[in-house]
């Protein structure tokens, strides 16, 4: 068994393998940004060591500075969680090659899967097909435009080396093919650090159900029911829920089968997904994911297995203490993705900020799996998840309620959030009756005066009495605790930053992201300016895109509000700006 795990990663699902790892007996060891130095997963773990920088690139991405801690702390485990590292083979392979254990598949495996195209070609040499596409990368706009013409539209175009949405853009018709390519390169650069693109033909009103595969070294692979994760918004998940409801037994039955031929198609040993879109009775794979998945408690609570206690003990050489005749499912598990971002009537709009209030869910069946705690700040340089709220109940009915009962009680301030949407969601009758598709959010849902509440508190007030509190220092690029003397008022996480300092406030966002009829067109939250859209003395009309801003690694349109002609361009690509800035003037 391992003895000291390094977790190369930050946030909930740091937090949520670190806590694995304790009652397991296993020490860890956490990595932080300059960002992160006061955040939850450190704070949590046994030690922490500093990375450096600020962006993802700079820190969680750098893998000369994460195999620098390896060695000096002498983890003979790295758990990469999901996004980052995950699903990188060089880093798996580098992890490895210093005789240490990577808690996840093999460098060949994620080869072969983390590369969509020949993943897609693996899964067709086992007899599992997938929705027509080309195993292709493009290279040129017009490749995009003949697969259109054969195939229909729309077509998606994704990133090879990517998943979860990011870097996936979906093209209606021609004329939107090269901005596609673009902003899905951009994207895919941005989050996986690759930029390869392909695509496949656009399903129009699919349901996304996943498989969820466990696979040891010693040649026992099993799949431990589904999950449908069609509730989603940019191709991003919002709700999952464990098994996936309305669908003919014998047909989940044939997934979960066909995910196993997958996964030892490309001999895959540890945790991981496979994804398949259904529609009209038919079921199409859309790719593996050699990860833990962010929805995979909800197969924890219907199944009884601890699916990080499994990864652990599978990269530590122990065969699986179960077969798949021993895989119970047992009732209906729900999962709601929390994220710091204003639902703004459908617009879904990055709220990054200090969260000054969290207030949890407590009851029977209900779960909470989160990377912060009141005090804590929201980055726009990561991905803005805050937390995961997941129900279990007897039947789906129950875990509704029970999940839109926890909902009222949960409680986030500071930042917005996607709460409400997700009440929204989980109540409509459309979703009770399962007639909703990965589509449904963006297109049928009615938003309308859906929005992300904020709440601000004063600063602290001049001369108020100190009091003693435990804060973190950091000496030679390893973080201790130390006590001192503050206010009494400052949040107790804020204090390594500076004893008693104020945090800047966040700017409240727009649903559109531009400003009034004043003709200054203003940012709706920090970024980066990733594309200038326009120039002076182009002619607009009211919502022409004026800037491309991105924010918590995704790409948000800045439109404008009213017809005329720019007068003024106030940034460049590779600016970084303030929610509230102006970034262009119409007249």
């Amino acid at each position: 068994m391992l003895s000291k795990v390094l977790v190369a990663n930050r946030g909930e699902i740091a937090v949520r393998v670190i806590r694995a790892c304790r009652e397991m007996g296993i020490a860890t060891v956490a990595v932080y940004s300059d960002l992160d130095r006061s955040a939850l997963h450190v704070r949590m773990a046994d030690e922490a060591h500093a990375l450096g920088g600020q962006t993802a690139a700079e820190s969680y991405l750098n893998t000369e500075a994460i195999l620098d801690v390896i060695e000096r702390t002498g983890a003979d485990g790295v758990h990469p969680g999901y996004g980052f590292f995950s699903e990188n083979a060089d880093f798996a392979r580098a992890i490895t090659d210093r005789g240490v254990a990577f808690i996840g598949p093999n460098p060949e495996a994620i080869e072969i899967m983390g590369d969509k195209i020949s993943a897609r070609q693996a899964a067709e040499r086992v007899g599992v097909s997938g929705v027509p596409g080309t195993t292709d990368l493009i290279t040129d706009p017009e490749q995009v435009r003949a697969f259109g013409a054969e195939h229909g539209y729309p077509v998606a175009i994704k990133a090879a080396y990517g998943g979860g949405g990011r870097g996936m853009k979906v093209v209606a018709d021609e004329t939107e093919v090269e901005e596609a390519i673009e902003s899905a390169q951009r994207e895919a650069l941005s989050y996986f650090g690759r930029n390869e693109i392909y695509m496949e033909r656009y399903l129009e009103k699919p349901r996304h159900v996943e498989v969820q595969v466990l696979a040891d070294s010693h040649g026992n692979c099993v799949y431990l029911g589904t999950r449908d994760c069609s509730a989603q918004r940019r191709h991003q998940k919002l709700i999952e829920e464990a098994p996936a409801a309305g669908i003919d037994p014998e047909i989940l039955a044939a997934m979960g089968e066909a995910a196993v031929k997958v996964a030892q198609g490309c001999d895959y040993v540890n945790a991981g997904t496979v994804e398949f879109l259904y529609e009209d009775g038919q079921f199409y794979y859309l790719e593996m994911n050699t990860r833990l998945q962010v929805e995979h408690p909800a197969t924890e609570l219907v199944t009884g297995i601890d699916l990080v206690e499994q990864q652990i003990r599978v990269a530590s050489g122990e065969p699986l203490p179960f077969a798949q005749d021993d895989i119970e499912i047992s009732g209906h598990a729900i999962e709601v993705r929390i994220n710091a971002e204003d639902p703004a009537e459908g617009a879904f709009l990055p709220s990054p900020g200090p969260i000054t209030d969290l207030r949890i869910p407590s009851g029977y069946g209900t779960r909470w799996d989160g990377g912060y705690e009141a005090g804590d700040e929201i980055s726009q340089f990561y991905d803005n998840l805050v937390g995961k709220l997941i129900c279990w109940g007897r039947d789906r009915a129950t875990a509704i309620a029970r999940t839109l009962r926890a909902l009222d009680e949960l409680e986030v301030s500071g930042v917005a959030t996607t709460i409400s949407a997700d009440k929204a969601i989980l109540a409509h009758p459309d979703f009770a009756a399962l007639t909703h598709s990965t589509k449904w959010v963006e297109e049928t849902l009615d938003l309308t005066g859906v929005k992300g509440a904020l709440a601000t508190t004063s600063p602290p007030a001049d001369n108020e009495p100190l009091v003693q509190r435990d804060i973190d220092v950091e000496v030679n690029g390893q973080r201790y605790s130390v006590k001192m003397w503050v206010p009494e008022t400052a949040p107790a996480a804020a204090e390594a930053t500076s004893a008693g300092a104020k945090r800047p406030k966040r700017a409240a966002a727009s649903k559109s992201g531009s400003g009034g009829g004043s003709g200054e067109v203003t940012v709706p939250m920090q970024g980066t300016i990733v594309k200038v859209m326009v120039a002076v003395g182009d002619t607009v009309e009211a919502g022409d895109p004026i800037v491309v801003l991105e924010a918590m690694k995704m790409e948000n349109n800045v439109c404008a509000e009213k017809s005329g002609t720019i007068a003024e361009v106030r940034v460049a690509e590779g600016d970084s700006v303030g929610g509230g800035d102006v970034v262009a003037v119409i007249e």
